[in-house]
């Protein structure tokens, strides 16, 4: 099986970076780390125009219709350019809305028009109806709000959610509130029946975190190799070239079997359950270890508030923690067939 990416999807993707390089530079996030939106609404739409929400959604709900291994390249660009912005909850309501039936809102959302925040159950509760406490990422500008279970996914208005209690996040490119609902009926719901959400988010979210790994593991080997200690590169030193091999091998392991939980989704596989699981896992560690890692490479100037490694690690925290817990995640695979 060819895991690599062909010339058209290299396209998509080298067009996805250029738009957020230019437009949504990781120095960003240090700049606008105390704005109520962690992306201007103009520039999300503009991100929305070029696809970016839209690239695995069927043409007839004004998508690109790309297969969903496409995606999550796209989701490893994201998490290599350390993209603020719910583009995963846009990404996912969007599908849930054209599964549902309901045309107008999936345009409406994949045109950047409607925000959608990312309601994630803590403890305790129900997705049907929706009851229980809630973090909600991205809340600020959303007309919208999405809620993943392993049942299914809802779409409900933001409102129905009632008072948000801001948060102070640790990641400067992440906003999040707290919500207690007593009861509300989402807008729609996609049972997992239809379609499994569940399982697209977490690829994603591990497509997201590989990327994340490896601009963390390309950071750390462009700064061993132009450091110089006593006029010598520190990459020559064992310790530092041993922890960027590491952390490339680490990389590339998250993205592979990302790749493959894609493709074990898509075709309807007996183990996809395993896969999917086995790529939050991996893509989790390579994506934290190498942020960890990167900062002891830097040094002492790895610790501070203008290198950007910090910023990979604290984004690692919060993609690795959305859609279950890693302790969880682990458990579960380790009980698997395959893992026995």
């Amino acid at each position: 099986m060819n895991l690599l990416p062909g010339a058209e999807q290299l396209e998509i993707v080298s067009a996805a970076g250029e738009f957020l390089a230019e437009r949504m530079p990781v120095e960003r996030i240090r700049a606008d780390r105390n704005a109520e939106m962690s992306v201007p609404e103009q520039l999300w739409r503009e991100g929305a125009e070029m696809g970016l929400l839209t690239l695995g959604l069927d043409e007839e709900f004004g998508g690109s219709g790309r297969p969903f291994d496409d995606e999550v390249l796209l989701f490893i660009e994201l998490g290599k350019r350390l993209a603020p912005g719910p583009f995963l909850a846009c990404t996912l309501a969007a599908r849930v809305a054209a599964r549902s039936g309901d045309t107008a809102l999936a345009e409406h959302i994949g045109s950047g028009r409607a925000l959608v925040a990312l309601a994630v159950l803590r403890g305790d509760g129900e997705v049907r109806p929706i009851k229980g406490t809630f973090d909600v990422f991205e809340p600020t500008g959303a007309s919208y709000a999405l809620v993943v279970a392993r049942s299914g996914a809802a779409i409900i208005d933001i409102e129905s959610l009632g008072e948000l209690t801001p948060v102070d996040a640790a990641d400067p490119g992440t906003r999040i509130a707290t919500a207690t609902v007593e009861s509300a009926e989402p807008r729609h719901w996609l049972p997992t029946d239809d379609e499994w959400i569940w399982g697209r988010a977490m690829v994603l979210s591990a497509a997201f975190l590989s990327g994340l790994a490896a601009a963390a593991g390309a950071s750390a080997t462009e700064h061993a190799k132009t450091r110089e200690q006593f006029g010598k590169p520190i990459g020559v030193h064992q310790a530092i070239k041993h922890a960027c091999v590491d952390m490339e091998i680490a990389a590339e392991a998250a993205q592979a079997q990302a790749f493959f939980a894609a493709i074990a989704l898509a075709d309807g596989r007996a183990d996809a359950l395993w896969q999917v699981l086995s790529a939050v896992t991996v893509a989790g560690s390579a994506a934290v270890d190498n942020a960890a890692a990167g900062i002891q490479v830097f040094g002492g100037m790895g610790y501070t508030f203008e290198n950007d490694m910090h910023l990979y690690l604290k984004r690692a925290h919060v993609f690795r923690h959305l859609f279950a817990e890693p302790t969880e995640v682990l458990a579960e695979l380790l009980a698997q067939d395959r893992a026995q």
